[in-house]
This record gives structure tokens, C-alpha cells and sequence, in this order.
């Protein structure tokens, strides 16, 4: 009878608690909504983006060949007082020309093959270039400097970037020039303060400077473009969020915050990553088989950049303090032949990459959709001048007062003369989000327009400056006989640095280290227990072994070279 009377209530509560207990085990098992997959191309699609790839990739390899043959006709006419990549940039500006008059005619279209893409610079192109600016560092000096140099990057970087940015802001409020907000003014400030190390070292080997001041200015300017990208990442992170709540000292602190992670998480992760790579070579022998041994090296080289992007760090920073970690402990781990193939395969893919960047930058004044406002450009290029002078100087006159080797005032010039600016800032201006598309065209255009002057006008100028305020060194080059050398391939080919040589047995290097009384702080700690740690100390046995590797292959290629077509009696007494 009381079913009979209440049979909708009973089956309405069920009904409810069916309802409730599906819609909390939903809840509960609702599982994260997955990433958009890209869209995949088939068929005739597919097709044409790989017939566009793959003119993409000839394109790039044609221009590259044209450079190379360009940097050797410079080394075979001693053409050693214009830098390369002053060169190389007239070049890709030449062939710029040239492109666009064949477009004109109608004969070809390669818009898309010559334009520069910001992704294949920072995914492919700028990684080898500072892995192998980390792992050719002298490390002696630099650890020795790592005060100095740091001073320089981070805060002297800091300093011109408010400098630039904020007279930006300023400057566009008082209607001067065009107005951009705080945020993409300090964008553009952190990315035109990156000094391109290429240039700026060869002028300083050029100086013949002491070790000391020129591993001040080598380390800065690397150190500059990983802190001047985590910068620009900086701004560009806040302009995503919605700060317009947010107050003005907030903001400073949240852009600080952000910086500090950037920074030190990258570069805590780079040399985490680089610590393992020496413990890993150290007790995994594998200097009898130098190909599995050189493509551990290749892998642990990359393995920090994707690791760091992954998880929202900086990929320069992590990959340039691991390259400084694997340099001066793994490299100590290779065998003989793994060292000198790791040494000047670096130096190679760097070259290729330093030269296909610095061709793509002349490329990009007719590929690149400009908008060109002069009282924009004068301004920036004033602010970029004075914030380098503001870095320089007085950071230079405050270490005067805690360092033995004393930097003066005609080097403190010459340094912020040297202060060019290279394929880094036109890359990030290409990568920054702005809007509208207007804004991001005078950015980029402005950017294009000082890298050319600085590296045009002031890279050009710098040797006849050298000339005129080095007149001693001048005098003693020309009784010498030498001429003043800015080609850095050159150079790099010439030489093979012991540093990067050095097998130490156990004996060996106690003497050359552990008894040293000079030895203090991280220098001392480090010869005491990091490298005895990290690295590998051998055996008689295994010099011996290296020895025999070394003069195999030195065998091989003379009896190759003595049985060629090309080989006499006359010619093996050359090379004896």
C-alpha cells in the first residue's frame, strides 16, 4: 500500500541520487582537457609545404656557400681590417638588392625563402653559437673574473635597458616620438642592449689587450645576450598578464621575481646538466669508440635548451653555462681525438650559424615589411649610445676600486665604441608579440636600422680608431711586420688551444694544482675537490693509449696523402 501510494517519490529519489552520483564520479574522473593537436598535412598539401621546405633549405645553403667563398677571398687577400661579419651583412644586403630586382622583372619569386624566421634563429641557430662561445671561454680568467663580469652583464645590461626603455616611454609621452606603453618600451630596451660578442672580440684580439680585460669584455658580452633575452621574456611576460590593477612597485617586483627564476633556474639547470655529463663520461668509458663518445657530447650539448624551454626557463641561459660546466670538466673525460673533433666541430657549426644569421640580417632590409620613422631612429640610437656610455663608465671607475688590473679611461672608451649590436635584438624584435602590426614594424625597423649603424659605422670605424688612440702597439706591429688581424675564422683555424688538451695524470696534477699556495676561493675549491670529483684522472696506461689513437690516425692520412695522384718524393720532404 505504500509503495502503491508513493511509487513517483520513491523513483524521483532514486532518480536524484543517480543524477548526484553520476555528476560527482564525472567530476571526479573528468580528465584535463588534452592539448589541440597541429593540424597534419596529407596529399597535395603536404606536398607543397615540402617543395617550399625544400627550396627553403637551398636557398639558405646557396647563401652560405656564397659567404664562405666571400670569408676566404678575405683571408687569401689579407683583407684582415674589415670584420667579417661586416662583410658578410654587405653581402646578404647586396643579394638583398639583387633579389628584389629579379622580383621586380617578374622572372622569380623567392618573398618566402629569403624571409628571416625568428623560430630556426632561436631553435637552430643561436644554440650552437653560445654553447660554443661557453665552451671556448679561457676558464681560468673567467672564473677568476666571474665578480667583474657578472657586474657588467647583469647590472650594466640592467642599467641600458631602463636607460633605453624608460627615455623611450618618455620621450613618446611628450609626443616626441611615436608612443609605446612602459612595458614595450622596456621590451625594446632589454633587446637592443645585447652586444654582439663576434664582432666585439675580434676588435679586442685585434688590440692585443691584456687576457684579464679581454676576458672582461668576451664574458660580458656573452653574458649580455642570455641576460638581455631573459629581459625581453620579462617584458614580454607582462604584457601578457592584465597589470592594469596592478601598481607600479608591484609590477617591479613581479618583473624581478620573474627574472631572478629566469635567471637562476636556467642557469642552475645548464649546470646541473653539465655536472651529470661529467660524471656520465667519467664512468662510462667510452674514449676507445670516439663516435659514441662525440654523439654523448652532441646530445648533453642540446639536452639543456629543450629542457629549460620545456618547463618555461631561459634555453640561452641553460645552454651557455652548461657549455662554460662541459667545457671545464667533461672535455677533460674525452679521449685525445674526441677533444679536438668536439673543439673544432663547435667552432664550425657556429661559424655556419653566425654566418647565415649575419647574411639573413642584410636580407631582411627588402624582405622585411618596414615602417620608418627618422625622429624614432635618432632617439633610439641616442638613448643606445648614452645607456651603453652610463654602463660602461661608471661600472668600470667602481671595479677601479677592487681590482689590481685597472681599467682605463681609453679602454673604457673603446669598449663602449665597441658596444655593437648584432643578429640578437632583430631576431627578438621579429619574435615580439605586439600589437597593432604597425607598432611591431617600427620596432623591427628601428632595430634593423641600429644594428646596420653599429655594425656598418662603428664596427667599419674601429680600426682606424685602434690606429689613432693605440699608437705604441701601431709602432710595434709595424716592426714586426704584422698586420692587425679582425678575421676570426682565420685565427680559429690556426690554432688548436691546449687548454682544450690538457690529459693530467693523478701525479701531474697534484703538482700543477693541489701544491699551488696561490690558489683562493672558488679557484682553490675548485682544484681540491670539484675536479677530482667531475673528472677522470688517468693512468699511464691511458696516455699511452691516446698517444697511439693520435698517431694511428696521423699515419693514415700521410700514407693516404703520400699515395695519392698528387703525392712525390718532393712533397713528402715538404711536409717532413
Amino acid at each position: 500500500m505504500a509503495e502503491e501510494e508513493f511509487p513517483n517519490t520513491t523513483h524521483s529519489g532514486f532518480n536524484v541520487t543517480l543524477h548526484t552520483t553520476l555528476l560527482v564520479t564525472t567530476k571526479l574522473v573528468l580528465p584535463t582537457p588534452a592539448k589541440p593537436m597541429l593540424p597534419v598535412q596529407t596529399g597535395e598539401q603536404a606536398q607543397q609545404e615540402e617543395q617550399s621546405s625544400g627550396m627553403t633549405i637551398f636557398f639558405s645553403l646557396l647563401v652560405l656557400a656564397i659567404c664562405i667563398i666571400l670569408v676566404h677571398l678575405l683571408i687569401r687577400y689579407k683583407l684582415h681590417f674589415l670584420p667579417e661579419s661586416v662583410a658578410v651583412v654587405s653581402l646578404g644586403i647586396l643579394m638583398g638588392a639583387v633579389i628584389k630586382l629579379i622580383e621586380f622583372k617578374k622572372l622569380a619569386n623567392w618573398k618566402e625563402e629569403e624571409m628571416f624566421r625568428p623560430n630556426m634563429f632561436f631553435l637552430l641557430l643561436l644554440p650552437p653559437i653560445i654553447f660554443e662561445s661557453g665552451y671556448s671561454l679561457h676558464k681560468g680568467n673567467f672564473f677568476q673574473n666571474i665578480g667583474s663580469i657578472t657586474l657588467f652583464a647583469v647590472f650594466g645590461t640592467a642599467i641600458s635597458a631602463f636607460v633605453v626603455g624608460g627615455g623611450i616611454y618618455f620621450l613618446g609621452q611628450a609626443d616626441v616620438i611615436s608612443k609605446l606603453n612602459m612595458t614595450d618600451s622596456f621590451a625594446f630596451g632589454s633587446l637592443i642592449s645585447a652586444v654582439d660578442p663576434v664582432a666585439t672580440i675580434a676588435i679586442f684580439n685585434a688590440l692585443h689587450v691584456d687576457p684579464v680585460l679581454n676576458m672582461l669584455v668576451f664574458g660580458e658580452s656573452i653574458l649580455n645576450d642570455a641576460v638581455s633575452i631573459v629581459l625581453t621574456n620579462t617584458a614580454e611576460g607582462l604584457t601578457r598578464k592584465n597589470m592594469s590593477d596592478v601598481s607600479g612597485w608591484q609590477t617591479f617586483l613581479q618583473a624581478l621575481g620573474y627574472f631572478l627564476k629566469m635567471f637562476f633556474g636556467s642557469a642552475a639547470l645548464g649546470t646541473l646538466t653539465g655536472l651529470i655529463s661529467a660524471l656520465v663520461l667519467k664512468h662510462i668509458d667510452l674514449r676507445k669508440t670516439p663516435s659514441l663518445e662525440f654523439g654523448m657530447m652532441i646530445i648533453f650539448a642540446y639536452l639543456p635548451y629543450g629542457l629549460a624551454e620545456g618547463i618555461s626557463l631561459s634555453g640561452i641561459m641553460a645552454i651557455l653555462f652548461s657549455g662554460i660546466v662541459m667545457s671545464h670538466y667533461t672535455h677533460h673525460n674525452l679521449s685525445p681525438v674526441t677533444q679536438i673533433l668536439m673543439q673544432q666541430t663547435l667552432r664550425t657549426v657556429a661559424f655556419l650559424c653566425e654566418t647565415c644569421v649575419f647574411a639573413f640580417l642584410g636580407l631582411s632590409i627588402f624582405s622585411f615589411p618596414h615602417k620608418f620613422e627618422i625622429s624614432f631612429v635618432i632617439w633610439c640610437i641616442v638613448l643606445v649610445l648614452f645607456g651603453r656610455a652610463v654602463n660602461i663608465f661608471p661600472l668600470s671607475y667602481l671595479l677601479n676600486f677592487f681590482r689590481d688590473h685597472k681599467i682605463t679611461p681609453k679602454m673604457m672608451f673603446i669598449m663602449w665604441f665597441s658596444g655593437l649590436r648584432g643578429a640578437i635584438p632583430y631576431a627578438l624584435s621579429l619574435h615580439l608579440d605586439l600589437e597593432p602590426m604597425e607598432k611591431r614594424q617600427l620596432i623591427g625597423t628601428t632595430t634593423i636600422v641600429i644594428v646596420l649603424f653599429t655594425i656598418l659605422l662603428l664596427g667599419g670605424s674601429t680600426m682606424p680608431l685602434i690606429r689613432l688612440m693605440d699608437i705604441e702597439d701601431a709602432k710595434a706591429r709595424r716592426r714586426n711586420k704584422k698586420d692587425v688581424n679582425l678575421s676570426k675564422t682565420e685565427k680559429m683555424g690556426n690554432t688548436v688551444e691546449s687548454e682544450h688538451l690538457s690529459e693530467l695524470t693523478e701525479e701531474e696534477y697534484e703538482a700543477h694544482y693541489i701544491r699551488r699556495q696561490d690558489l683562493k676561493g672558488f679557484v682553490w675549491l675548485d682544484a681540491k675537490y670539484l675536479n677530482p670529483f667531475f673528472t677522470r684522472r688517468l693512468t699511464q696506461e691511458d696516455l699511452h693509449h691516446g698517444r697511439i689513437q693520435m698517431k694511428t690516425l696521423t699515419n693514415k692520412w700521410y700514407e693516404e696523402v703520400r699515395q695519392g695522384p698528387s703525392g712525390s718524393e718532393d712533397d713528402e720532404q715538404e711536409l717532413l
